[in-house]
């Protein structure tokens, strides 16, 4: 990892009437541009993220995509779906004044690459992808039905469940939705649903335990984004399913970096992904979801180290 303190300039991009995205300007002015696209949805940049790049070689843009970080407003799932994600990206890569660009995105930050990318296939140089999630039934139905991560964390799973009424469990993603969404839901009920829903992805995302974030307004933009994004199948149809339009990208220099235990994005996803997609350098690392578990970060630097000889 590399260390990179200081912002070269920063501010907020009006995106919609409702929505003003920030984003930030670090490393090298006059360095390979590379745009880093956070998880969740409903994560954030961070001072930490920039350090997947080395500040000599690169222009690392950061951004907190709509509604997350300081984003304005905050925790906002209105006028909030992938396709405006993908038109928000390309709207700071004019402001910017940048003509190509390397993506970077782990988890569903990988999710919105693919998205990106073959959106707008002419404007990326390189992707270096982790965590893949595709926004297929089966991987939603492994994090939020009983049969996937439930077997592995029974505990974290339990805690989870048993926070809904038993006669709504068929369906946790709509029961945890009425709870984070619902009119008639109490403002200390739904932080309680918004903990519920954190605790639990916080124990499956890493390979180490790490004390869970006490942090309600963080909570309440994960749950609440994760859950709109859910219970609304990414945007993700028939029409723009990520595997069935990798053509568009074939042509573009890709690195994957997977964890063998991820728990979180499982490795069915990666490798589906290099069977339709061969060109793309697969290299599973024993590691878990998390960016930052030693041999994932590891391999993350060396992926950029690599491109950024390009």
């Amino acid at each position: 990892m590399y260390t990179v303190d200081s912002v070269n300039q920063s501010g907020l991009l009006q995106v919609s009437p409702i929505h003003q995205m920030y984003w930030e300007d670090c490393g090298n002015p006059d360095g390979k541009p590379v745009i880093f696209l956070h998880g969740g949805p409903g994560g954030g940049s961070s001072p930490a993220t920039r350090g997947f790049f080395n500040p000599q070689k690169y222009r690392i843009i950061q951004i907190d995509q709509r509604g997350c970080g300081k984003s304005l407003p905050h925790a906002c799932v209105e006028d909030n779906d992938t396709w405006k994600l993908v038109a928000d990206i390309e709207a700071l890569r004019e402001h910017l004044g940048i003509d190509q660009w390397m993506v970077f995105g782990g988890s569903w930050g990988s999710t919105l690459s693919l998205a990106y990318a073959e959106t707008h296939p002419e404007r990326v140089t390189e992707l270096v992808l982790r965590g893949i999630f595709l926004f297929r039934q089966f991987e939603s139905d492994w994090l939020y039905k009983r049969g996937g991560a439930s077997q592995i964390f029974p505990e974290a799973w339990a805690a989870f469940e048993n926070f809904i009424p038993e006669a709504e469990r068929g369906d946790l993603i709509a029961a945890y939705n009425h709870l984070l969404f619902g009119k008639d839901v109490d403002a200390t009920t739904k932080i309680q649903a918004a903990r519920h829903w954190c605790e639990y992805e916080e124990k499956i995302v890493f390979l180490h335990p790490q004390t869970p974030r006490d942090d309600d307004p963080h909570a309440l933009a994960i749950s609440s984004m994760e859950n709109h994004y859910f219970i609304n199948h990414g945007w993700i149809d028939a029409e723009t399913d990520l595997l069935k339009n990798i053509d568009k990208i074939r042509h573009i220099p890709t690195i994957i970096v997977q964890g063998r235990y991820d728990i979180c994005t499982p490795i069915q996803s990666a490798y589906d992904l290099k069977q339709a997609f061969p060109e793309a350098d697969l290299r599973v690392v024993i590691g878990g979801h998390s960016a930052f578990d030693a041999e994932v970060n590891k391999g993350l630097v060396a992926a950029t180290d690599a491109f950024a000889q390009r």
